[in-house]
């Protein structure tokens, strides 16, 4: 069976107003965790546009950020893979990196012209250093 092939394939459910989860221009995506790197890249240009259009605290600004999060976790994993050595728990690591990755959304803005995983890695590595520090220095 060809994973990276499935992985590549994203499935987009278009969102109605009939179903109460209207998105906008937002595309809905059925599982953001399968969405391969490439995609993410371009999808999440899109929800970050949209981000900066949505006041937060709205449903539709909660789904942006929220699918923005799953869709960039394999960037999380993939910085969290270079500590793997280190005798921590690989869990306790990605979880950290992920607490990065909210800010890094959080902080991004569109108008740098930056890639969204160059942006994000720097916060991501810099939290894992931060949880080996604070964790391992007594």
């Amino acid at each position: 069976m060809d994973t990276a092939g499935m992985r590549s394939q994203t499935v987009v459910v278009e969102r109605t107003e009939q179903d109460g989860t209207d998105t906008g221009t937002l595309p809905g995506i059925a599982d953001p965790t399968s969405v391969a790197p490439r995609d993410a890249r371009q999808l999440s240009r899109q929800f970050f546009r949209r981000l900066t259009e949505l006041e937060e605290g709205t449903h539709e600004y909660q789904y942006a950020r929220n699918t923005l999060i799953e869709m960039n976790m394999s960037l999380v994993r993939f910085a969290a893979g270079r500590f793997r050595g280190r005798g921590d728990d690989m869990e306790d690591i990605v979880q950290t990196g992920m607490i990065g990755l909210i800010k890094a959304i959080d902080r991004f803005e569109l108008s740098r012209e930056v890639e969204f995983t160059s942006f994000a890695l720097p916060y991501i590595v810099g939290e894992i250093k931060r949880f080996f520090r604070d964790t391992t220095w007594a």
